[in-house]
């Protein structure tokens, strides 16, 4: 997660719930036999779709539902499309049973260490990547996260995409090495907002939060295709996206904008359709932070959470998401370090027993990974790398970034030999994570691969869709052709003045129109506008308040069509802001 810059980023390495899974099954059946007529992602174009869109159906059905290729060297694979023989009855998280039987077969075969290996996925650091692959191949990784520092730059601060792609591709042959026939995982968190690895020359996305104020699960769909189409292009398999947690808002410091929405059905239908747009892309969702990160107030980045909430009380609103999302055939769902007394005191969730039954007992069935575990809340709990064995024990099949990969690694091994890590569960997290590898390197498509910054119009209207008028005027100009701007980063304020070129409005005069940013203060002047959370609108003294959500170049362009009155404001508050309800907005 790209937070708070570098600082943030180094530490950091530091549908629908109703539906029987009988029905479930059904649907994913017949879409496997009719992949050729299905379209997971709608029209760019057209008329906009209603705000209380049903829950998506089946992600595995859409994350299976375009043409699979083969990978190099991987199992042979008959087109889905064509499916009606052995192996191919879906398993209800995205694989079919052949994809299951040939994982089996894989693991049966590896060592003690290769196994190790594959439940494991590291991070480095800097640009050197040919380290990292060697390490790969040494202790036989399932793959890698690339952070921020690992990202190749051009003299202007660009992603280099010709570097970028050249290096997850040697990171991805390394998780070859061995014998090994299925692609491995190169990771990314790439939500959109503050948490965006990769910045331009790949689109720029608003914040998640966004979806919430556009309120349209296609929308959400069309703009998962096209942040993971991006991704796929440069060679990554995986992004640790979306989050599906139900924010409190202001008292919760870590998720924020992050979340789709505080309503948990709307988090829970957005979150599943931007993960089917991941996959029609190619590349692995991971619905995260199980139990749910948007209602504690301390930042499990520093220390450890406690969610004081009882079961009963967690059902009725965090678990909602995890639990749609689950009955949508996700193949993966992150666990936060979160401990819950209700369900075992002390014990961050990603290393908790407990929890990971109570995560299974949604009926999900796909790989369940872990938060980073160098972050603080587990960190200096569990030294030497002891939290790797301890989190497999309690149910965790992938674990994503321990601090030391060499010491998790042993600590696997020796906790399998001592006997307090069976090895029957290391076994079966080892099957989860390479039948989903195998399942994915079976049907990504390189044909959804896009270039970087294709998808700039789909951000833009994204954008267009969530601007918020929560106080002052909903029809004609805000501004009288000309304003004074305050606020924001020197990129936010140039990104304005291009927007206001474009629009006919001229800056030096008129009324003040203060940006506020990330973690911002309240603002006066005559317009605030949040750029992040809508959270400082509620303390502002300004009389127009406009939340905005986004900082990129469409989000501007959004905000000077509003001012200029050259465009409607239709987003809707997806959370209360002070004395402004949820659905507050412009009618």
């Amino acid at each position: 997660m790209a937070w708070l810059h570098r600082a943030r980023d180094s530490f950091h390495r530091t549908a629908s719930a109703n539906r029987s899974r009988t029905n479930l099954a059904l649907t994913a059946a017949a879409l496997a036999v009719m992949l050729g007529a299905a379209s997971c992602t709608p029209p760019s174009s057209g008329p906009a779709p209603e705000r209380s869109s049903p829950a998506p159906s089946s992600l595995a059905a859409s994350g299976s539902g375009h043409k699979p290729t083969t990978a190099a060297r991987a199992p042979a694979a008959t087109p889905l499309r064509r499916a009606a023989g052995k192996g191919t009855a879906p398993l209800g998280w995205g694989p079919q049973q052949r994809d299951q039987e040939a994982a089996a077969a894989a693991v049966a075969r590896m060592t003690l260490s290769q196994k190790a290996g594959q439940v494991l996925m590291p991070f480095y650091a800097g640009l050197n990547h040919e380290l990292q692959a060697a390490t790969i191949e040494r202790l036989h990784l399932a793959g890698s996260m690339v952070m921020g520092d690992n990202v190749p730059r051009t003299a202007g601060g660009l992603v280099d995409v010709r570097r970028m792609t050249a290096a997850t591709g040697r990171l991805g042959a390394a998780s070859r090495s061995g014998g090994r026939t299925w692609p491995g995982l190169i990771g990314v968190d790439q939500e959109g907002g503050v948490v965006s690895r990769l910045g331009a020359a790949l689109t720029q996305w608003p914040t998640p939060m966004s979806y919430g104020a556009a309120g349209s699960v296609p929308l959400a769909t069309e703009a998962g295709k096209g942040l993971a189409a991006e991704l796929a292009a440069l060679g990554f398999t995986v992004d640790f996206a979306p989050a599906a947690d139900v924010t409190i808002g202001p008292a919760d410091p870590t998720i924020g904008a992050r979340s789709m929405s505080a309503d948990p059905r709307a988090a829970g239908n957005l979150s599943i359709g931007f993960s089917r747009g991941m996959l029609a892309a190619g590349v692995l969702s991971s619905i995260k932070h199980f139990p749910g990160h948007g209602s504690v107030t301390v930042d499990s980045h520093k220390d450890l959470p406690v969610q004081t909430a009882t079961v009963a009380q967690l059902k009725a609103r965090d678990w909602k998401p995890f639990r749609a999302a689950v009955a949508a055939g996700t193949p993966m769902i992150m666990t936060g370090h979160i401990a819950v007394p209700a369900l075992e005191p002390g014990v961050p969730a990603s290393l908790s027993k407990p929890s990971y039954a109570a995560l299974r007992s949604m009926g999900f069935k796909g790989v369940a990974v872990t938060d980073a575990l160098n972050m603080g809340a587990v960190n200096a709990r569990y030294p030497r790398g002891s939290a790797a064995p301890a989190a497999l024990a309690a149910g965790a099949d992938l674990l994503l970034m321990p601090a030391d990969v060499n010491a998790a690694h042993t600590a696997i091994v020796n906790a399998v030999a001592a006997g307090k890590l069976p090895l029957p569960r290391l076994d079966e997290a080892v099957r989860r994570v390479v039948t989903m590898m195998i399942w994915r390197g079976r049907t990504a498509s390189a044909k959804t691969h896009a270039r970087a910054g294709s998808a700039e119009d789909v951000s833009a209207k994204v954008s267009a869709r969530a601007v918020t008028v929560i106080a002052g005027p909903c029809r004609g100009p805000l501004v009288p052709g000309r304003l004074r701007l305050a606020g924001g980063t020197a990129g936010d304020r140039a990104h304005f003045a291009a927007a206001a070129r474009d629009a006919g409005i001229t800056l030096g005069a008129g009324p003040l129109v203060t940006l506020i940013g990330y973690r911002g203060a309240p603002a006066g002047g005559d317009i605030a506008v949040a750029l992040d959370a809508p959270w400082p609108l509620a303390g502002s003294s300004a009389p127009t308040k406009v939340a905005l959500y986004g900082r990129t170049p469409g989000a501007f362009k959004a905000l000077l069509a509003v001012l200029a009155g050259k465009a409607a404001a239709p987003g809707k508050l997806p959370a209360a802001v002070g004395p402004y309800r949820q659905g507050s907005g412009c009618r």
